[in-house]
């Protein structure tokens, strides 16, 4: 039981927030040493057994490595990174993978679900990665996804990747440190991978929660002027709305999933790894609640700050009507005057220009008053 235990601990290692951090999970070969024998598309292949991996002179190419399991026991785990469909039927024939799930795994831009088939689980992962940036703009990115499509078998457990993140190295190695875990078979791959991936969306929620926070406060901060506030561009935090859409998109369908691993029995699925996937669930459940009540408050930010533009466009409508009502004054005064007819009162008085001057600036000054009063100005 100490294996148990110990299972959160290996394949959830303490790691800073993203936000903070700036950690990125780079894209990377399981494996820089290549066979040339072996596909391109093939990072790493390597047998284990009784939790150790089997060393060999030479990198193992998948049909070595099987030909190794089904002689000496064990799993083989192939790792894959985008590989073309001539580079995967090799491998899918030696496996006996199905053709639909081979299509799927070849094209990617699948969403995240789980298929049975009679002797594999195919299982697709979107990963999700937070983009660091320096201010949120209209054209930030926030969120990039990847894909980490899996197959599980009996006896072996392929991988296969696409997108620039998501590297599996260093879950293999700290799974390589565990023994006892990794004598559990591909099942005990499948749910350090779940848990791996739904740890990234964790932290990519934070982050995105310092965006909103970020933006929330923008929204809702006091005006400069006449404590009205102007707002913030609409389209900041709409392309925010978008990115969340999009984190939403690599949550929910994965709930299901997750659901059906730990509470129906497979042959497939170790009995001691399942009960696991009960944790993983409850935490990508916890993720899609946050991921949808960020929805719903860039809703209501955005229709806040919508309707404090609005407000701040009539006041200044009113202090242009207000100047306007001001002008009117000096506007109507100079037309009368300005007409030139030769009987007019006061036209030929000395002091005619002085006190029609002085009326307008009584009459502007008194109605300046007065709308500042009432709160026009």
């Amino acid at each position: 039981m100490s294996m148990i235990r110990d299972l959160r601990a290996v394949v959830r290692p303490s790691r800073p927030s993203l936000r903070k951090s700036g950690v990125r999970l780079d894209a990377g070969a399981y494996d820089t040493t290549r066979d040339p024998s072996t596909p391109s598309a093939v990072v790493d292949c390597a047998v284990y057994r009784d939790g150790a991996r089997v060393e060999t002179p030479k990198p193992l190419t998948p049909h070595e490595a099987m030909r190794l399991v089904r002689r000496d026991g064990g799993f083989v785990w192939i790792g894959l990174h985008e590989p073309t469909e001539a580079e995967f039927s090799g491998i899918a024939g030696e496996f006996g993978l199905h053709p639909l799930a081979v299509e799927d795994a070849v094209q990617a831009h699948q969403r995240p679900k789980l298929e049975r088939y009679d002797d594999s689980l195919f299982t697709v992962f979107k990963t999700i990665h937070y983009v660091e940036h320096d201010q949120l703009t209209a054209n930030s990115e926030v969120v990039e996804t990847g894909e980490v499509m899996c197959f599980t078998g009996r006896d072996f457990f392929i991988t296969v990747r696409h997108g620039g993140q998501g590297s599996l190295r260093a879950l293999r190695h700290r799974l390589q440190d565990d023994p006892e875990l990794l004598a559990k078979g591909p099942s005990a791959v499948l749910h350090a991978i779940a848990d791996h991936v739904v740890d990234g969306y964790i932290a990519v929620a934070d982050a995105v929660q310092d965006d909103i926070d970020e933006v929330e406060t923008e929204v809702f901060s006091p005006g400069r002027k006449g404590g009205v506030s102007r707002g913030v561009d609409s389209a900041r935090i709409y392309q925010l709305k978008r990115e969340v859409l999009e984190f939403k998109r690599a949550v929910s369908p994965l709930l299901r999933p997750m659901q059906l691993l730990s509470e129906r029995p497979m042959r497939l699925i170790d009995p001691d790894i399942q009960k696991y996937f009960r944790d993983v669930a409850d935490h990508l459940a916890r993720v899609q609640e946050q991921v949808i009540g960020f929805d719903e408050l860039l809703n209501s930010i955005l229709q806040a700050n919508l309707a404090q533009a609005s407000v701040a466009q009539n006041e200044d409508m009113r202090k242009i009507t207000a100047w306007a009502a001001i002008i009117a004054v000096p506007t109507m005064v100079c037309g009368v005057y300005g007409m030139n007819f030769k009987y007019m009162p006061e036209l030929h008085w000395k002091y005619g220009y002085p006190v029609i001057m002085g009326i307008t600036v009584v009459l502007c000054l008194g109605i300046h008053r007065t709308l500042k009063r009432n709160g026009w100005l």
